[in-house]
């Protein structure tokens, strides 16, 4: 063996020792039980992928996550917040409180199998692009964790897993928040599948989701258009004039639709037009404004076309409230726990994902990102975490269960979550939460610095959920 090889086996070898040295008992102790229920959380993390259900309709994925807490000993309220889907899971008694959140729901349209080429299981059927089977688990395979020390009295406190389901449309945490579900606790931990491993001390794009429905009358197109009246003019203006609008708002605005419903046949006048629109920006204060401008742009359209129309609220969220207190703990665990190492042909299945989606072929990022300064102005997406940040001292986790640069809600996301890839990501993200949660329960220092410093960021602001009147919006059940 050259001396150089065994310089760097060595160097590893020290590191390996010292990061080990550094993990207390409790840690220890956590990380043996995450592995020791690998197996279970894997299961349940590909029975929910296999799934795949969309926003309010996750009853077998609920039932199953629901069900397991109940096995390892938590109380579980179901069906919270009139939300079907929703629950949480208790053990504990006193302070601190800790809670954590679990997502399981899917994205429509991506149904894939675990492939590193696009290749739907079903197609048009929904997938969990977005990671969600190993989201729910992976919290829970830490709430699960937390409990073991709390029952063994290495621990004392309170943990709660928050059943969180609808993030991808109607953002089911902001009825769970209203509810008053939060209420009580001290520090709530959340994380999310992604590209990379960092504890993320970054803010969110505040968002408003609503609809736009425009009522005519109709003709036939070529015989008596005069006769007509045509909700889909009225739309065309109206996404006409959204289109002019973005030259004219801040560059930190996202203003995007879908158009739902334009008319049914070309010789028919359409009597109903439907659009879906969404308007972010980095702050709720900023978004306010922009959303009452397109919301007049409506009634400009409907009266240029001679029709009726509606605006019909589908909710709104808040930009993530930061807390770099909690930053620097989780950024103290992922230290510890080091990169994510996969395997030659993860790192193979893991290019080919790379070409498949026009990206460069260079494998994973698994090093633990440094903790980096919270930028002003974030790009991405929106998140209803936002809303539970705003309610709550949040401190948030990024791991990698897919490739670096993989697009994200796409067919290579789900390739990667129901297999080896994901389950490692699952696994690690896991072991940082409950450290992390661990080190709040241990000292109670932390836990005033991570509430200080959330009650200077949120200062005077007083926090309005934005959904509408009534329970939320629930779908009919699908068999």
């Amino acid at each position: 063996m050259s001396k150089k090889i065994l310089l760097v086996l060595t160097l590893f070898i020290v590191g390996l020792s010292y990061s080990q040295a550094k993990l207390n008992k409790t840690k220890k102790a956590i990380i043996a039980s995450i592995e020791k229920h690998q197996a279970e959380l894997t299961q349940i993390s590909d029975s929910i992928w296999v799934f795949a259900e969309t926003a309010f309709q996750e009853y077998q994925s609920s039932k199953l996550l629901a069900d397991y807490a109940e096995s390892r000993g938590f109380t579980v309220q179901r069906g919270v917040a009139e939300e079907p889907t929703a629950f949480v899971a208790t053990y504990g008694s006193g302070k601190p409180v800790i809670s954590i959140l679990g997502e399981f729901d899917a994205l429509p349209g991506l149904s894939q199998k675990t492939e590193p080429t696009k290749d739907p299981i079903v197609d048009g059927k929904p997938g969990h692009g977005c990671g969600h089977n190993l989201f729910g688990a992976a919290s829970l395979g830490a709430a699960v964790a937390i409990k073991e020390q709390i029952e063994n009295g290495t621990l004392k406190g309170t943990v709660i897993f928050f059943g969180t389901p609808s993030e991808e449309k109607y953002f089911g945490k902001i009825w769970m928040v209203k509810a008053g579900l939060w209420d009580g606790v001290d520090v709530n931990i959340s994380w999310h599948p992604a590209d990379h491993i960092e504890a993320d001390v970054q803010t969110s794009l505040a968002m408003v989701d609503f609809m736009v429905e425009f009522y005519g009358q109709a003709a036939h197109a070529a015989a008596d258009p005069w006769n007509g009246r045509s909700a889909g003019d009225a739309l065309e203006l109206y996404a006409t004039g959204i289109n002019y609008y973005r030259e004219h708002v801040h560059p930190t605005v996202r203003m995007h639709y879908h158009i739902q419903d334009a008319g049914k046949v070309v010789n028919v006048v359409p009597d109903y037009a439907r659009i879906w629109v969404r308007v972010r920006d980095t702050k709720r204060s900023g978004l306010m404004p922009v959303y009452e401008q397109v919301k007049r742009m409506a009634e400009g359209a409907a009266i240029m076309a001679n029709v009726d129309y509606k605006v019909s609220l589908i909710s709104g969220i808040y930009e993530v409230l930061v807390n770099r207190e909690g930053g620097k703990i989780m950024q103290s665990n992922l230290e510890l726990l080091g990169p994510i190492t996969y395997t030659d042909d993860e790192i193979a299945y893991g290019k080919k994902i790379q070409e498949a989606t026009g990206k460069p072929q260079v494998g994973f990022d698994s090093t633990v990102k440094p903790l980096l300064e919270t930028k002003e102005n974030p790009g991405g997406g929106s998140t209803d975490v936002g809303d539970v940040s705003w309610n709550v001292p949040n401190i948030n986790l990024n791991v990698t269960t897919a490739p670096k640069d993989t697009p994200w809600h796409s067919w290579a996301v789900v390739a990667c979550g129901g297999m080896s890839i994901g389950h490692k990501g699952m696994v690690y993200a896991a072991k940082a939460m409950a450290m992390t949660m661990a080190d709040l329960f241990e000292h109670p220092d932390l836990v005033e610095k991570v509430k200080a410093e959330y009650k200077k960021r949120k200062g005077d602001e007083v926090y309005e959920p934005m959904i509408p009147e009534g329970t939320p919006p629930v779908p009919n059940k699908v068999d």
